[in-house]
């Protein structure tokens, strides 16, 4: 899986949020890239952030860094950490989803 971000680790965290529980990778909506954060898909991508639409939020769009796992975004927001290996997840993520989905 190709992520994309600024000094990423081997479980995608990034330059701007790198606590043990920031394993989460997501797939922008617009590019259909995987990013580890907003903050280096606005450094990186050459292009404006399109949230999922609510309407298809049941496709993969999440990543854990932790298994390498994807799951659907509906799944994601559901948890608070992963569903396939149990890795948490940081519960401070949720204050951006508005950034990410609809």
């Amino acid at each position: 899986m190709d992520i994309h971000g600024i000094r990423l680790d081997d479980k995608t965290r990034c330059h701007h949020y790198h606590n043990y529980e920031d394993v989460v990778a997501i797939k922008f909506y617009c590019c259909g890239e995987y990013y580890a954060c907003i903050k280096c898909h606005e450094e990186m991508a050459e292009h404006e952030v399109e949230v999922w639409p609510s309407g298809r939020q049941g496709e993969p769009g999440i990543y854990c860094g932790n298994c390498r796992r994807e799951m659907a975004v509906a799944v994601y927001k559901k948890q608070t950490e992963c569903p396939y290996c149990s890795h948490p997840f940081n519960p401070g993520c949720r204050l951006h989803f508005p950034h990410y989905f609809e």
